[in-house]
């Protein structure tokens, strides 16, 4: 377990959305404010914006390693090939773990809906939701990328 992976599980523990509490988990990395990070993050809570599509623990690896290691206006075919890689790398590790990336398949024999009012936040929802597992899992896997992989400055 790591800081970060302990940090993003607080985070949702505290009310914020799987995505948010995986992004604003790394923000001593990304080196974005914490309110930046909760801003740019909240639409993809749910599958994006609930409506069960790719989890948001993982649109929050993804957008982690977009702004540590993603092409910016200059860029190569490779650049852009290699970072397409990186993300499916990390989709599959997460895959492996879950066996899937997608929020509905995730929460398959829960009584979930795409409506777009979230749920209440209470002691039942925490003890049915498995979502806390798939924060852990996601910050896992990009924290050990992260480690694996220095960021050049």
């Amino acid at each position: 377990m790591s800081a970060h992976s302990d940090k993003a599980c607080d985070l949702f523990a505290g009310g914020y959305n799987c995505a948010q509490s995986v992004f604003a988990a790394f923000c001593d990395v990304t080196e974005m404010d914490k309110e930046t990070a909760l801003r740019l993050s909240s639409s993809f809570g749910g599958g994006m914006g609930r409506m069960r599509e790719v989890c948001g623990t993982c649109s929050a690896m993804f957008m982690i390693a977009g702004l540590l290691y993603g092409t910016g206006e200059n860029f190569t075919f490779d650049e852009k090939s290699e970072h397409y890689k990186r993300i499916q790398e990390l989709a599959n590790q997460f895959k492996e773990e879950h066996g899937t990336i997608v929020c509905r398949e995730l929460l398959k024999g829960l009584k979930v809906t795409s409506e777009p009012t979230p749920e209440q936040r209470t002691e039942k929802y925490y003890k049915v939701r498995p979502c806390i597992k798939f924060v852990r899992t996601a910050a896992e896997i990009i924290d050990k990328y992260i480690e694996e992989h220095p960021i050049n400055k």
